[in-house]
């Protein structure tokens, strides 16, 4: 499997950033660790063997980043106002800076659906599923795992307008039944799997579920049994289970 370490300035965050790529082509994929994150967490917890016979057969190309989660959703004692604004310029840091950078790469490689799959678990699947229902013209298909879909998990009772912008449940719910982005998100392949079993927390995808059959939108959200717990060995059974779905294979 060829991989590729970069390790650049992110005008956006103010600082160095590190990211791993895996492959040689393919389209995009990009991988958000779980809470408080590094990008080595792919390697580490095995995820990059779970999608080895997509990246070695050049089906996709994976970008594994770092979280900032320590400074934003993880630091409940510090104030929320600039937790959330720091948390909003790592959206940036994605949006500006990752996913071109991601996409670029596909192109070189000869993949001409260079479309992001944004995939994470626990509270990288929160972040993913963020990503996707915020900017599907550059997300345009998700596997969110175990997530949790509200921004009060990270931010408790204080909202303002950026909070609002992170917490799929709050937005999506008052998504204009005639926005541009539901065709968007009709034509795409994006999945949301929960269990319900030992340290899941499934309410807020149930929650998420209702809203999207409301609006129309036929997201795939699938709930596991009671069987399936909040960690890394049921997250390497979902993934191969989804992967081919999403690829449209």
């Amino acid at each position: 499997m060829q991989t590729r370490y970069y390790k650049e300035y992110s005008p956006a965050l103010g600082r160095e950033m590190e990211c791993k790529v895996y492959g040689h082509a393919g389209r995009p994929l990009l991988f958000v660790p779980c809470q408080d994150g590094r990008f080595f967490s792919f390697e580490d917890y095995h995820m990059s063997d779970t999608l080895a016979p997509w990246i070695e057969s050049g089906r996709i190309m994976v970008t594994a980043i770092d979280t900032i989660d320590l400074e934003t959703w993880s630091d409940k004692n510090s104030d929320p106002y600039h937790r959330i604004r720091r948390h909003e310029a790592w959206m940036n840091y994605i949006f500006h800076e990752v996913a071109p950078f991601m996409q670029a790469l596909s192109r070189e490689s000869g993949c001409e659906d260079t479309g992001i799959i944004a995939f994470g678990c626990s509270l990288g699947a929160t972040h993913a599923a963020n990503l996707y229902f915020r900017r599907p013209d550059i997300f345009t298909g998700m596997m969110a795992l175990s997530g949790i879909y509200s921004a009060s998990y990270g931010f408790g009772g204080y909202m303002d307008g950026v909070v609002y912008e992170n917490s799929p449940v709050d937005y999506m719910a008052n998504l204009p039944e005639d926005h541009h982005y539901i065709p968007m998100f009709n034509s795409q392949r994006a999945v949301i799997c929960v269990g319900l079993g030992p340290w899941e927390i499934p309410d807020t995808t149930f929650q998420l579920k209702h809203i999207l059959e409301r609006k129309g939108i036929h997201t795939w959200v699938d709930v596991w049994g009671h069987d399936c717990e909040h960690d890394w060995p049921w997250w390497h059974k979902q993934v191969p289970y989804f992967m081919p779905w999403l690829l449209g294979e």
